[in-house]
């Protein structure tokens, strides 16, 4: 039986997961990508806890962006995550699709993000 979409993106990052840590010099930057928006977090798994996010809900976003869900939303979000990233002092992370294909408003992302500073 073929699996769902959601299943498949659930099941690709378990398995990314076993094997992508972030720690506090080195925290992980992790894509969520809904259907209307683009989230990313930087993440120290070793204390469980969110250092930084960002996300196209933010109201300075919104009013700048059309929509949500396309490639220039996910760009912003990038270099937003990249800057609020430098001046918390951080500038290497790994880099966490999500489960998701690195294609599209996940590769615009990350490429903002690199582009920015972040190295990963």
């Amino acid at each position: 039986m073929k699996q769902t979409r959601v299943a498949a993106v659930k099941s690709r990052h378990q398995r990314i997961r076993r094997k992508v840590t972030g720690t506090g010099d080195r925290p992980r930057l992790a894509v969520f990508r809904s259907h209307q928006h683009i989230y990313a977090q930087l993440i120290d798994d070793s204390q469980h806890h969110t250092l930084i996010a960002a996300s196209s809900l933010e109201p300075d976003l919104r009013q700048k962006l059309e929509s949500g869900n396309n490639c220039k939303a996910s760009e912003e979000v990038g270099r937003l995550i990249a800057e609020r990233a430098k001046a918390a002092g951080i500038d290497h992370v790994v880099f966490d699709r999500g489960g998701n294909i690195y294609h599209g408003r996940v590769k615009a992302l990350a490429e903002a993000a690199r582009d920015a500073g972040l190295e990963f």
